[in-house]
């Protein structure tokens, strides 16, 4: 018999998050998060997400042992202001039984019909900057500390349990070799003259602070027409400021302004923690800070995190100034593979950013949507 109780003590909102550890422990891709921080995440005290979204966290149990867990979550301002009457689930996790799935998802169904809303759909997180999607393709490669990891059996659960296709994603990558800077270093040049622009790089976390609110200004004008993207409130901003910009190398955040100083383009690039975290096992004590600390200086493979582009400024060559940079620094570090997040197939704009790279899709993912009846 499945039975699911709301996870809402500490102590089983630790088991919550504990739970994946029990069921990928024999997975050699699987990324365990920080288990700190995502305790911190479900704080509805710390995370200011808990502003303008709720979330309702599920356990399932069979004979007293967790077998699944499912997170509820409304977004309350893509469902008043956007009029997306949507119910959200994320960190979802299931045992190769249907029935916990089907148990699981009946409660995410059972609180979007109380609150009136018109579909479920997942797995996403509270915003545009968690993890989202369904592994679909590329269960054989290490995942990442920025995407959720699952078993092929997923799949075919929402797919007997009659959830569709909704938002199709691809990861995709490419090596430094590929990188040939004819591409871009006069282009660069053009563009500075033609502009106004220039590029900035940083050494110190601090230089980068002042630019951090303009930067997330920037990213909810570059991503707004894309579809279900939900604005960074001011409130958030402070939070994943001090949830992500610690993580960066500042050598690889850049920004570029225009002659007002003026934020028109930013990157930000993130050192592979994959290796590291599954070496710290969910804890930063004794060891997992030293397992972190050195990917953060040593890692030679990289994600491009975040990219984004004044809407007056797309399709102008701005990127160039960017990768210009970027080079130069990957260069000096002797960097090897270049990875990049989940991001939409349907998003053109972002694609033809990297043709020049020859990237390979080598991940898929998607969220899946059922109508609440």
């Amino acid at each position: 018999m499945i039975t699911i109780k709301e996870a809402s003590s500490p102590k089983d909102l630790k088991a919550f998050v504990k739970f994946p550890f029990e069921l990928y422990k024999d997975s050699n891709n699987w990324v365990p998060p920080i288990i700190k921080q995502e305790m911190e995440t479900f704080n509805k005290k710390k995370n200011p997400i808990f502003n303008d979204a709720e979330a309702t966290f599920f356990l399932a149990y069979r004979n007293n042992e967790i077998v699944g867990r499912v997170a509820a979550i409304i977004n309350w301002l893509e469902v008043n202001q956007q009029k997306q009457k949507k119910m959200r689930f994320g960190w979802f996790d299931v045992i190769d039984d249907i029935e916990v799935t089907k148990a699981l998802l009946a409660k995410v169904h059972n609180i979007g019909k109380a609150h009136n809303l018109d579909y479920v759909e997942g797995p996403v997180g509270f915003s545009n900057l968690d993890k989202v999607g369904l592994l679909t393709e590329g269960y054989q490669y290490l995942g990442s500390m920025i995407t959720w990891y699952n078993y092929p059996y997923y799949v075919d659960h929402f797919k007997e349990l009659g959830y569709t296709d909704e938002k199709l994603y691809s990861e995709s990558r490419f090596p430094f070799s590929n990188v040939h800077p004819d591409f871009f270093l006069k282009a660069q040049e053009l563009i500075k003259k033609r502009y106004g622009v220039k590029a900035l790089g940083f050494s110190k976390t601090e230089e980068v602070m002042p630019y951090v609110d303009k930067m997330f200004d920037l990213f909810n004008q570059t991503y707004a027409s894309l579809s279900s993207f939900v604005a960074i409130t001011d409130i958030q901003k402070e939070y994943f400021k001090k949830k992500f910009i610690s993580f960066v190398n500042p050598e690889y955040i850049k920004f570029v302004v225009d002659k007002n100083d003026d934020l028109v383009a930013f990157a930000i690039v993130m050192p592979s923690f994959a290796k590291a975290l599954q070496k710290a096992k969910g804890k930063l004590f004794p060891f997992g800070f030293r397992h972190i600390l050195h990917a953060k200086k040593h890692s030679k493979d990289v994600i491009f995190y975040l990219i984004g582009i004044h809407p007056e400024y797309q399709n102008k060559g701005v990127t160039a100034l960017i990768f210009n940079e970027y080079y130069h620094e990957f260069s000096k570090k002797g960097i090897q593979n270049c990875i990049r997040t989940p991001e939409l197939e349907d998003n053109l704009a972002i694609h033809q950013i990297w043709k020049h790279f020859k990237p390979k899709v080598y991940k898929r993912r998607k969220t899946v949507r059922k109508d609440i009846e």
